[in-house]
């Protein structure tokens, strides 16, 4: 049975600087740091790092939730990223936007006010 979303992996070409950007973008530094993974905890779920693979933005895209999108578009451009798809609503409240890192991978941020992540088992 699935349980939910546990983690996320970006490839990257420069592992070293991902980490960085993304040690800002996330507030927080990994949890795991390897040169072959780095793993980020957020809020209970993981963004992992790897340099190896082909950054893109043909393959799916994972939702990322914020309380505030607009702010969160705004502050990650000013720390690199480029919107991909701005900021849209997709209907009962629901804001949706994509940016693109500074890697070639597209981020995905979600603002669901339906979504009671308490309810999730």
């Amino acid at each position: 049975m699935i349980h939910g979303l546990r983690t996320v992996k970006y490839p990257v070409a420069d592992l070293a600087r991902a980490k960085a950007w993304f040690t800002e973008v996330l507030g927080a530094a990994p949890y795991f740091d390897q040169p072959f993974y780095v793993g980020f905890s957020v809020a209970g779920f993981e963004l992992g790092l790897v340099p190896d693979g082909t950054p893109g933005t043909a393959g799916s895209v994972v939702y990322w939730g914020v309380d505030d999108i607009e702010a969160e578009v705004a502050r990650i451009v000013g720390l690199g990223a480029s919107v991909h798809e701005e900021v849209q609503e997709v209907g009962e409240g629901i804001k949706v936007a994509e940016l693109k890192d500074p890697f070639g991978n597209v981020l995905g941020l979600i603002l669901n006010p339906l979504f009671d992540p308490a309810a999730v088992r």
